[in-house]
Formats: structure tokens, C-alpha cells, sequence
């Protein structure tokens, strides 16, 4: 069975190998990178499920079914309530006391815990500081598992201190492959899915429902056409982008009502004890603003891929070069979670009109 619950993983082959080795005998930290939707977190959920059911064979399924809705009372979930993991203060506490807290507890049911902590590159110095010592020498039933998109310097001695496992971007053409393997859409839809997923198949997975798809990235293309040096032209440029960015959200936003549903149901048969609506919510508003960005970033793809054709065609010269390289600056800044208009209304003002 271990071999077979790590199939679900797309496009992340060495990670599903090691991580399914490492099960019998596991060491006490692992800190996955990657970006963003590329399995990290489904990695997290299935290995923390491997690790309770190595200890608990008869129980085995149950333990992977509670690891896969984040139920189980051995799996803690960490993230950021905002933009960072923060060390906080005695009377405005942030995450990482939390975690400390919750680490250094023994397991509810068996012998093992797991605690997951999502974002780990969003904790600056000093938070990361805080969690050192534990991470180094953990209580011997708790092992970490943490989740980075990167590994900014001051967190070098924490990777030191862990097992690295890295995740790579899944490619455009695995990701419309397994779209039509799994009958989502058909060939020529997953194509246009792929492109927008930004190597994630958690994403993709959630555009095929998206109808719109082809209307957004048609209404990013247009861009060049529409602007003409005037303020006036980028105000509402991006008040319309900022539109298409809301109708995006929408799936996402249907999704977090299933969500919403199938916990409100395991409530009213088990009760609000344990039922992780906490970190539900949590997560929830995290993947939204996540989901925002990754929508920028599609954007930022699609009006770089409408300039490079045009300098290919020798249609743009430097206008179409200067509108690449601002489009590579203000997609790099989207890692420090910048305001969404004023970030557009930069980017369109930097943008020349075309002759």
C-alpha cells in the first residue's frame, strides 16, 4: 500500500521515492522546497499519514483517511495567519510560540507526531532564531516536517538541521497529460490550462472548472494595444485586470464553500472537537491571497509571451524589450506580497506605448 497512496503525487517522481524509503525509520525534521502547488503540502499530508500508520498497521487507513482531511490528532498544521510566521510578543503572541508548544507535547494517540508547518520562508530571523533549538533536537515523537517555496539565508542553519526534499515545477505538457488522463478536459482545453497553471497541478486542477479562462488571458494580451502613455488609459486598464483577477477567484472561492460543506457535515456527526475549522479557515484566506498572486503571475506570463512574439516578429524593438524586463522585476516583486493595484498601476505606467 505505501507505494500506492504516493501515486496521487504528480510530477514529483525522487521526492515520493525518498519520502516513501524514509518511512521506516525517519529522522526527526524535513523541510520540503518548492513553489507553490507543486505537491508539497499533498506530500506532507500522505507522509505524515505513511509515518502513523508505519506505527499502527492494523489501523493503518485510518490513519492515512484522517491524514488526508487534516483531522488527525497527531498531524498539527501550521501557516501564517498573515504574510509571515512571527515570533510575535507576550501579548500579541504569533505562530511560532504555537508551534513550540505544540511540538514539545507527546502524541495523542500513538507514538509519533507529526507537525507541519506551511510557509516556513515567511519566518524572519528572529522567528526562526526561536524555533532552532527544537528543530535541532526535537522531543523524540515529534518530527518536522516544513514547507518552503526557498530558503532565504538566515535560515541556513535550520536547512542544515533538516532533511532537504526539493520539488520541482511540473511542466506544461505532464500537467495537460495527466488533465486529460484523468478526464478533466480534453486535449486542446488542458493545453490552455497547463500554460496558466504555473507548473501546478493543484492549480490546473481548478482551471479546468474555470469557463473564463480564455476570456482572462485574452484580456491580458490586449494590454500593449490599449495603452498610450496616459494615466487616464492605465487607471483603467487596471481596474479591469483587478475585475478579471475577482471573476478568477471564483473557482477558488467555490471550492473553499465545498470545503466549508464537507466540515460542517463531520461536524454534525462528530462533533466541533478537533474538527481543525481553525485551520481550515486559516489556510482558506492564505490560498486566496495565494491564488491572487498566482493569478498576477499568469498575467505577467501572458502580456511577456504577446512582447517577446512581437520582438521575434521585429515589431516592438526596445519598447518590446524594456516591457519584458519590467515585467521580470514586478513578477520577481510578487514574493513580498505587494499591493495588488499599486503594483499594476507601476508596472502599466513603466510600459511605452507601441508606434
Amino acid at each position: 500500500m505505501t507505494s500506492e497512496v504516493w501515486e496521487s503525487l504528480v510530477g514529483q517522481p525522487e521526492a515520493a521515492r525518498r519520502l516513501s524509503a524514509a518511512v521506516s525509520s525517519p529522522v526527526h525534521a524535513y523541510l520540503f522546497v518548492g513553489p507553490r502547488g507543486v505537491g508539497k503540502r499533498q506530500a506532507a499530508q500522505i507522509f505524515a499519514g505513511e509515518l502513523l500508520a508505519d506505527t499502527d498497521p492494523d489501523k493503518a487507513s485510518r490513519h492515512r483517511r484522517l491524514a488526508q482531511q487534516l483531522t488527525h490528532a497527531d498531524i498539527v498544521v501550521f501557516a501564517p495567519s498573515g504574510n509571515n510566521l512571527r515570533l510575535g510578543s507576550r501579548s500579541d503572541p504569533g505562530e511560532i510560540p504555537a508551534i513550540i508548544s505544540e511540538a514539545t507535547r507527546s502524541p495523542t494517540e500513538g507514538t509519533r507526531k507529526v507537525v507541519i508547518v506551511e510557509d516556513f520562508q515567511s519566518a524572519d530571523a528572529p522567528a526562526s532564531s526561536a524555533l532552532l533549538k527544537l528543530v535541532e533536537e526535537p522531543p523524540e515523537t515529534t518530527i518536522f516536517v516544513l514547507l518552503a517555496s526557498d530558503v532565504p539565508p538566515h535560515q541556513a542553519t535550520i536547512e542544515s538541521r533538516c532533511l532537504r526534499v526539493d520539488f520541482l515545477a511540473v511542466s506544461a505538457g505532464a500537467i495537460a497529460e495527466v488533465l486529460v488522463s484523468e478526464e478533466l478536459i480534453d486535449t486542446e482545453g488542458a493545453q490552455l490550462v497547463a500554460a496558466a497553471a504555473n507548473g501546478s497541478v493543484e492549480r490546473a486542477r481548478l482551471l479546468v472548472l474555470d469557463e473564463r479562462l480564455a476570456f482572462r488571458r485574452d484580456g491580458w494580451w490586449s494590454i500593449p494595444d490599449r495603452l498610450n502613455g496616459s494615466g487616464a488609459a492605465v487607471a483603467e486598464v487596471v481596474e479591469e485586470l483587478r475585475g478579471l483577477i475577482d471573476d478568477a477567484s471564483a473557482v477558488k472561492v467555490a471550492q473553499h464553500q465545498r470545503e466549508l460543506e464537507e466540515l460542517n457535515q463531520r461536524e454534525e456527526q462528530l462533533g466541533t472537537r478537533g474538527s481543525g475549522r481553525r485551520t481550515l479557515e486559516t489556510r482558506q484566506r492564505r490560498e486566496l491571497r495565494q491564488f491572487r498572486t498566482e493569478e498576477l503571475r499568469f498575467g505577467f506570463a501572458t502580456l511577456a509571451a504577446r512582447y517577446r512574439e512581437m520582438v521575434v516578429a521585429e515589431l516592438g524593438g526596445d519598447v518590446a524589450l524594456e516591457a519584458v524586463n519590467h515585467l521580470n522585476h514586478s513578477t520577481d516583486a510578487l514574493i513580498r506580497n505587494p499591493n495588488e493595484a499599486l503594483l499594476l498601476q507601476a508596472l502599466l505606467l513603466k510600459l511605452s506605448p507601441l508606434d
